[in-house]
């Protein structure tokens, strides 16, 4: 089964990483779409949310996509590589050929610095999707490009407008909208 793996915080979980996915699903055919939430992500903090309240926002966001779960890293101790959560996807889904990994541009710059980025690439698939840069950045690592639409919205900013009273809840799917505020969620002094 031709697999695409998205990865990250989900803290929250917002439209451009929903269009992000189904973009990849249009172009490049992909059977099965794994979200897997980070617990310890290596190269970013997580702020306002516990492991739970992100997964059950991730669940709330993908009910009706089609688009499943894997919890191996909110269950893994220490930090979340990537390297074993394809290992993860490897061992525990019908995977038929070398998964794809989808990053943004923002996180490939740094790639070489990756946890046993080598092994990685010999794992799985880099599709690198524009975050940051209108054009696609060159690279020895071998990757594809998604095409997709540039959407500049993270999770930073939908938690910045939170904590500062600005417009937010059309950043993200309104079940998530509504989690966000029943659970007093990235309130200032959260």
């Amino acid at each position: 089964m031709k697999t695409l793996i998205v990865g990250g915080t989900f803290n929250p979980i917002h439209i451009g990483h929903l269009l992000l996915a189904e973009e990849a699903v249009a172009q490049e055919h992909f059977e099965s779409v794994l979200f897997v939430p980070s617990s310890k992500p290596a190269h970013k903090s997580i702020d306002g949310t516990n492991s739970v309240q992100r997964l059950e926002m991730l669940q709330l966001a993908l009910e009706g996509t089609g688009f499943g779960i894997e919890t191996c890293e909110l269950y893994r101790e220490g930090i979340s590589y990537s390297i074993d959560t394809v290992k993860c996807v490897l061992a525990n889904h019908a995977v038929t050929a070398k998964p794809f990994l989808l990053l943004g541009d923002d996180l490939f710059e740094t790639f070489h610095t990756w946890k046993d980025a080598s092994e990685l690439c010999s794992l799985a698939e880099l599709l690198v999707a524009r975050r940051l840069h209108p054009e696609p950045l060159k690279s020895a690592w071998p990757h594809r490009v998604l095409q997709n639409k540039f959407l500049p919205v993270s999770s930073t900013e939908i938690r910045s407008r939170l904590r500062s009273g600005a417009a937010w809840k059309s950043l993200v799917p309104p079940a998530v909208a509504r989690y966000i505020v029943e659970h007093h969620l990235y309130e200032v002094g959260a």
